[in-house]
C-alpha cells in the first residue's frame, strides 16, 4: 500500500451535502449521547455550528437520520460509499431511538435488535464446549499443584512488568511495530502518536485518535499488565491497528478522496465492528509467528522478568505463552456470553460475575472490570465488537491464500467497509 505524502497539518477538504449533514448529526446526537463522538477532525465550523444550537430531540434526530439516508440512491453515487452511509445512518437511527429507552437501557429482545441495528451484526452466543475446551487445554499447559486458576494466576504474577520498566518496553515494542507496518503497508507520511498510562477507566487500552494523522494511546494500569498482554494491547492500539487505520483513512479517504463523512468516529456503529476486528486481526502482521518466540525472550529481558528463574528457560516461558494465547482467547470470548447474560436473560450482576470467574477463569479483579465494561451505558452495546468482529474479519482474511493476506488487510486500513459487505 503506497502511502500519500501528505504533511502532518490537517487537511480537511470542503464535504459535500450529503457529508455535511451527516456529520451534523453525528455531532448532535452526541450532545444527547456523551461519548458517541470518538474522535472529530473534520470541519471546525460544523462543529462549532452545533455548539451553539439547541439540543435536538430524540424524535428530531430519528427523523434526520431516516431523511438523510433518502437521500443517498439520488445523492450518492459510489456503491461502497451508498453502503457505508446507508449502515452508519441505520445505527444511528438505533442510537437515537434508544434515547427514549427506560433507565438502565434496553433489555431482552429490544437490546438485542438494537445491537444488531448498531453494527449490521447478530452476536452468536459461544457454547459451553469452547469453554471447556479451552480450560482444559490451559489446564494441560500449567500443570502442577493447585486448581487451574490458580496455576493460571500464578503464572500471570510471574509475567507482570514493574511500573518503572514500563515507559522503555512501551517505546521499543511500539518502534518495533512502527517499522514493521512500514515494510509491511506504508505509513502515511507525518502521522505520529504518543503512549500515556492512565488509571480510573473500563477499558486495558484506548486510542483517542486527534486528527492531523496524530493519536493519543492511553493504557490502564489499574491491574497489572502482563508482557504478553501489552504485546496484544500495544498493537492493537497503534500498529497496524487504530492509530495506523484511523492516519491511513484520514490520509486516503478524506483528504485524497474528498469523503469527509470519515472525520467522524461513532461508537456503537459498523465502523466499530470493522475497527476493533482490524486492530485484534492486526497482532499477526505486527508479530508474525516466526518472530514471536524471539521478541518475547527480549521482550521479558527488558522488562526484567524470570530473574532468578533456575527451572525455566526464557524460550520456554515464551512457547508457553504462545500455546496460551489460543485457548485464553476462547475465554475471552465468554465476554459475549456474559453481556448476553446480563442483558438478554435478565441474569443479575452477581451471577454474571461469578460466571466471569468460574467459566472465563477471571480473577474476582479482573471479573469485576470486565463487568463494568459489559454494564457501562456505553460499553454494554459495545462489547461484542471485539470477538465478533475479529471472527469475521479472520474468515474474510483466511478465504484468500496466504500469500494474499496482507494485500486484503491492506484494504481495511483504506477502504469504506461494512460487515455485510465483508460477509457476502
Amino acid at each position: 500500500m503506497n502511502e500519500p505524502a501528505l504533511g502532518g497539518a490537517s487537511q480537511v477538504p470542503t464535504p459535500d451535502p450529503i457529508a455535511s449533514d451527516y456529520l451534523l448529526l453525528a455531532l448532535r446526537l452526541d450532545q444527547r449521547l456523551p461519548g458517541f463522538v470518538d474522535g472529530y477532525f473534520g470541519p471546525a465550523r460544523i462543529k462549532a455550528r452545533v455548539d451553539l444550537e439547541p439540543l435536538r430531540s430524540a424524535a428530531a434526530l430519528v427523523a434526520d437520520a431516516v431523511l438523510l439516508r433518502g437521500r443517498l440512491a439520488e445523492e450518492v453515487g459510489d456503491p461502497g460509499r451508498r453502503a457505508w452511509f446507508a449502515a452508519q445512518l441505520t445505527a444511528i437511527e438505533a442510537n437515537a431511538r434508544a434515547l427514549d429507552a427506560a433507565p438502565g437501557g434496553l433489555t431482552g429482545a429490544a437490546y438485542l435488535d438494537h445491537v444488531e441495528r448498531c453494527f449490521e451484526w447478530l452476536p452468536t452466543r459461544r457454547p459451553a464446549e469452547l469453554f471447556t475446551g479451552a480450560r482444559a487445554e490451559i489446564d494441560r499447559l500449567l500443570p502442577g499443584p493447585g486448581s487451574t486458576l490458580e496455576r493460571l494466576v500464578a503464572w500471570d504474577a510471574a509475567l507482570v512488568i514493574g511500573p518503572d520498566r514500563l515507559r522503555p518496553v512501551i517505546d521499543w515494542l511500539v518502534g518495533l511495530f512502527r517499522e514493521r507496518a512500514r515494510t509491511t503497508f506504508g505509513l502515511p507520511h507525518g502521522e505520529d502518536l504518543r503512549v500515556g498510562l492512565v488509571h480510573g477507566q473500563p477499558w486495558a487500552g484506548y486510542n483517542w485518535y486527534d486528527g492531523g494523522l496524530r493519536s493519543r494511546v492511553d493504557l490502564n494500569t489499574d491491574l497489572p499488565i502482563r508482557a504478553p498482554d501489552l504485546v496484544s494491547v500495544l498493537a492493537h492500539e497503534t500498529y497496524p491497528g487504530h492509530h495506523l487505520e484511523h492516519a491511513s483513512k484520514e490520509a486516503h479517504l478524506v483528504r485524497l478522496a474528498g469523503r469527509v463523512e470519515c472525520s467522524v468516529l461513532l461508537l456503537n456503529t459498523p465502523e466499530c465492528l470493522i475497527s476493533e476486528g482490524l486492530a485484534d486481526l492486526g497482532r499477526r502482521f505486527a508479530v508474525p509467528a516466526a518472530a514471536e518466540p524471539e521478541l518475547l525472550v527480549e521482550l521479558f529481558e527488558r522488562g526484567g522478568l524470570l530473574a532468578g528463574e533456575a527451572n525455566r528457560s526464557a524460550t520456554d516461558v515464551a512457547q508457553t505463552a504462545i500455546a496460551l494465547r489460543r485457548p485464553r482467547a476462547r475465554l475471552a470470548e465468554f465476554a459475549v456470553n456474559a453481556a448476553l447474560r446480563r442483558h438478554v436473560d435478565g441474569a443479575d450482576h452477581a451471577a454474571v460475575l461469578a460466571e466471569l470467574e468460574g467459566t472465563a477463569l477471571m480473577t474476582r479483579e479482573r471479573a469485576e472490570k470486565r463487568l463494568e465494561f459489559i454494564e457501562h451505558p456505553l460499553w454494554r452495546t459495545y462489547i461484542f465488537v471485539y470477538s465478533e468482529g475479529e471472527a469475521l474479519l479472520r474468515r474474510w482474511l483466511e478465504s484468500v491464500p496466504e500469500s494474499d493476506q496482507t494485500t486484503r488487510f491492506g484494504r481495511l486500513l483504506v477502504e469504506q467497509l461494512t460487515p455485510s459487505a465483508i460477509s457476502t
